[in-house]
C-alpha cells in the first residue's frame, strides 16, 4: 500500500453528538468532517459499522456485511420526506454524554419503521427500482434480512440454535414458509440496509471532497449468533446442533491474567481453502466498497490462532493452531488487487506473522501507551524505533485514555503499583516532560513528530478526557461502547493546535 504522512482521529460514529440518543450519519457527522479538515486531519478511523447484538459491541455483530440501522440519521430521513418534523419533535429525550442502549433501541427502530411505512406508501417507481437494484446486487442481503426477521419472531435474546430444528438446519421448505410469513419484516430490513448504504456513501463523498480518508475496521471473527454463521455453517467448526466446538480468544496478556475468551466460533479453514476463500474475498470486497483503508483486527490470528475448547470457562487452556493467512491474502489480492490493509499486529507476534505482513506490504501498528512498561513489544512501541510502515496510536479503543492512564494510581490485573510507578517515571523521562499537566498533548506531539506514516489519536485524547470516557475495557460486559461527545467539545482552538502540529511535522497527507 502506498503510504503518505497523515494523521487522524479515532471516533466511532455512535460517539458523535446529536439529539437522538446516539451518534449517527446525519449533520453532526458532516460537522465532524468539517472540523477534521480545519484541524489538518486527513483520516477518520471508525470501528466496525455492522448491526450490534448482545452487549452492543461493534465486534459482536449480527452480520459481517450489513450496516447498523441505529446509525441511520432521522434528520436525513426527514430531508427525504420519509419522516416529518412532528416525528422528530416527539422523539424522547436521552442522555447527551452516553448512549443508553436499552430504551434507545426501540425508540430509534420505531422511527425507522415509520420511515419504511412512508416509503411503502409514497415511493415512486424509479426509487423502487433503485431499491430493488440495491437488493439484487447484494447476495448476502436475503439471508441477513430473514435472519433478523426470525430473531424478531423468536425473541432477540434467543440465539439461532434455539429455533425450530428445520430452521436451524435451513430446510428449504421451512425457509420458504417463514419468508412468506415474514415478508413485511424482511423487506423492512432490506430497506434499512439501503438507507444505511445511501447515507454512508453520501458521507464518504463529502470526506473525499475534503481529502479525508475513512479507515474502517474488519474483525477477524464473526459472532456465533449471526447471519454469517447461520447461513454458512460449513465455514465454521460447529457440532450437529450448530453450537461451536472450539472458540476464539487470546492467552494471558496486558489486559488479563486469564487471557480473553471471546466466544466467537473458529473458521473451518479447510473448507475456506476448498472454495478459494470465496467468502473472505466477498467480505474484503464489501469492506473496500465501504472504506478507503481498513484495520485488520487480530492480524496475528491469520498465521496462528488461539483455539479454546468451548467448554472452557477461561482462555487459559487453549492451543495455537496454524491458519492459512498467506494463501488467503494471495487469493484476495488476485481477485481484488492491492489490499488497503493496516495489520493490527499487537500481542504475541512471531517472525512468521511479521513475514506475512511484510510480504503483502501491510503497515503495522504501535501503541504509545505500551512503550514504557513490561509489554514484550514495548521496544517496538517507542517512537525512536518506529519504521515508516507503521500506524502509531496514543491508544486504541481498548485502552484507557491517555489522561486516565497517566492519572491512574492503583495496580490492575497485570500491573502492580510498583509497575505503574516505574512506567510513569520512564515515560516522563523519555518524553522529556517536567510538568506533565497535558500528557495527552505531549504524546500526540511524539506521534506526529515520528517517522511513522500514520498517527492516530482517539478523540478522548485530543480532548484530554479521563478514564470515565474510556470506550471499552476488554474482557468485561456492560458499560462499554457508550461514550459520546457533546456538541462543541471539539473547538476551533483545538483544531488550530492540531493544525499547527500537522504543519510542523508535514502530516498533511503528502507522499512519504
Amino acid at each position: 500500500m502506498r503510504l503518505t504522512r497523515l494523521s487522524g482521529i479515532l471516533l466511532h460514529p455512535t460517539s458523535l453528538p446529536g439529539r437522538f440518543g446516539i451518534g449517527d450519519l446525519g449533520p453532526q457527522a458532516y460537522a465532524f468532517l468539517e472540523w477534521l479538515e480545519s484541524a489538518g486531519q486527513t483520516l477518520w478511523q471508525v470501528l466496525p459499522l455492522g448491526p450490534t447484538g448482545y452487549g452492543d459491541s461493534p465486534y459482536q455483530l449480527f452480520s459481517a456485511f450489513a450496516g447498523n440501522p441505529l446509525l441511520i440519521s432521522p434528520e436525513r430521513l426527514r430531508e427525504q420526506g420519509l419522516l416529518s418534523s412532528a416525528d422528530l419533535n416527539s422523539f424522547p429525550q436521552f442522555p447527551t454524554d452516553h448512549v443508553d442502549f436499552g430504551p434507545l433501541i426501540p425508540s430509534r427502530l420505531g422511527l425507522l419503521t415509520r420511515a419504511y411505512q412512508n416509503f411503502q406508501r409514497a415511493a415512486t417507481p424509479s426509487i423502487r427500482r433503485e431499491f430493488e437494484h440495491f437488493c439484487e446486487e447484494r447476495p448476502w442481503l436475503e439471508d441477513y434480512a430473514l435472519f433478523i426477521a426470525l430473531k424478531q419472531q423468536h425473541g432477540v435474546e434467543h440465539v439461532w440454535t434455539e429455533w425450530e430444528p428445520q430452521l436451524v438446519s435451513r430446510h428449504a421448505g421451512a425457509l420458504n414458509l417463514w419468508r412468506r410469513q415474514l415478508q413485511g419484516e424482511v423487506e423492512k430490513q432490506k430497506f434499512w440496509q439501503w438507507e444505511f448504504a445511501r447515507q454512508w456513501q453520501s458521507l464518504r463523498a463529502d470526506a473525499r471532497e475534503r481529502n479525508i480518508r475513512i479507515m474502517g475496521d474488519l474483525p477477524i471473527y464473526v459472532a456465533h449468533d449471526s447471519a454469517d454463521v447461520w447461513s454458512n455453517p460449513d465455514h465454521f467448526q460447529l457440532d450437529e446442533l450448530g453450537n461451536a466446538t472450539v472458540i476464539a480468544g487470546v492467552p494471558p496478556d496486558y489486559f488479563s491474567t486469564t487471557g480473553q475468551r471471546w466466544g466467537n466460533p473458529i473458521y473451518n479453514w479447510e473448507r475456506a481453502q476448498a472454495t478459494g476463500f470465496a467468502w473472505w474475498v466477498d467480505r474484503f470486497r464489501a469492506t473496500m466498497d465501504q472504506f478507503d483503508l481498513f484495520r485488520l483486527d487480530h492480524f496475528r490470528g491469520f498465521e496462528a490462532y488461539w483455539e479454546i475448547p468451548a467448554s472452557e470457562p477461561t482462555a487459559l487452556n487453549g492451543a495455537w493452531k496454524h491458519a492459512p493467512g498467506q494463501e488467503l491474502f494471495t487469493a484476495a489480492r488476485a481477485a481484488l488487487g492491492e489490499l488497503p490493509i493496516i495489520a493490527e499486529n499487537l500481542g504475541v507476534i512471531t517472525p512468521e506473522v511479521e513475514a506475512i505482513r511484510k510480504e503483502f506490504g501491510f503497515p503495522g501498528m504501535s501503541v504509545l501507551q505500551f512503550a514504557f512498561g513490561k509489554d514484550p513489544q514495548a521496544p517496538d512501541f517507542k517512537p525512536h524505533n518506529y519504521p515508516r510502515d507503521r500506524f502509531a496510536y496514543t491508544g486504541t479503543h481498548d485502552n484507557d485514555t491517555v489522561m486516565g492512564w497517566w492519572n491512574s494510581s492503583g495496580g490492575d490485573s497485570t500491573r502492580t503499583d510498583e509497575d505503574i510507578a516505574k512506567e510513569k517515571a520512564y515515560a516522563q523521562a523519555y518524553l522529556a516532560v517536567e510538568e506533565p499537566r497535558e500528557m495527552n498533548w505531549v504524546m500526540i506531539r511524539a506521534l506526529l513528530s515520528s517517522v511513522a506514516a500514520g498517527a492516530v489519536m482517539p478523540a478522548q485524547d485530543v480532548l484530554g478526557l479521563g478514564s470515565e470516557t474510556r470506550f471499552n475495557i476488554p474482557g468485561t460486559l456492560g458499560g462499554n461502547w457508550r461514550w459520546r461527545m457533546r456538541t462543541g467539545d471539539l473547538t476551533p482552538e483545538i483544531a488550530r493546535r492540531l493544525k499547527k502540529l500537522v504543519d510542523l511535522y508535514d502530516r498533511g497527507g503528502t507522499d512519504d
